[in-house]
């Protein structure tokens, strides 16, 4: 029965890790910039299995974490201004870049608000509500900006030479739309799927509740 519950966590850690792999074959420019924008896949599959036992995620953030790997190790691979499917968005929706990098800033607000509401709901007495909303939807827009300093830092440091892992393409508002994206996408989140992640959360309470009953 325990081992039931970890099932679906390690095979979205499998899945990860077999993503990751498959994106460091034949990268279309330069590892160096395959590393940039993987490295938060390599620390989430070191950090992840090694919290799965003592702080178990709810499904729906794992399902979440995994879709937002994928996107990070496809962006790796191609780099994020050569993803086709951002050539084909472009060529369906008009404009004249690959804007591929919106969709994985959408994540960057989607994905950070989840795992926030997921930590501060289940380890701090703030309780489910508006307030839970905002402070979660301002963690996601405090790593969007910490992104986009790090990105500057990268740059900075490799004196332009990491000019695919930026993606801007030219584009002078680049960063600005990128945090319009992520802010998006946190709303969205929240909106969304605050209430499946509530059903979520209040399974593990009662798992918890039945665990320890059973032990006294």
């Amino acid at each position: 029965m325990a081992l039931n519950k970890y099932i679906f966590p390690i095979s979205t850690f499998i899945i990860m890790a077999i993503c990751l792999a498959i994106s460091a074959i034949d990268v279309k420019d330069t590892y160096t910039t395959w590393a940039l924008e993987s490295f938060p896949v390599w620390i989430t599959l070191i950090v992840l299995p090694l919290t799965m036992k003592r702080f178990r995620l709810t499904n729906l953030v794992y399902i979440l974490i995994l879709i937002h790997a994928m996107i990070l190790v496809l962006g790796a691979h191609y780099s994020y201004t050569d993803v086709p499917l951002g050539f084909w968005i472009r060529d369906h929706i008009g404009g004249k870049r690959n804007n591929y990098d919106k969709i994985g800033h959408f994540m960057q607000g989607l994905g950070p608000a989840m795992y926030a509401r997921e930590i501060i709901a289940r380890c701090s007495p703030l309780k489910r509500g508006i307030w839970l909303g905002l402070f979660c939807w301002c963690f996601a827009m405090t790593v969007s900006a910490l992104y986009e300093i790090f990105e500057m830092l990268i740059s900075l440091i490799l004196h332009g030479t990491a000019s695919a892992f930026l993606g801007d393409q030219g584009y002078i508002w680049d960063t600005q739309t990128d945090m319009i994206m992520c802010l998006f996408g946190a709303v969205v989140a929240l909106l969304t799927l605050s209430r499946l992640h509530d059903h979520q959360l209040d399974k593990i309470t009662n798992e918890k509740e039945e665990h320890f009953n059973t032990m006294v």
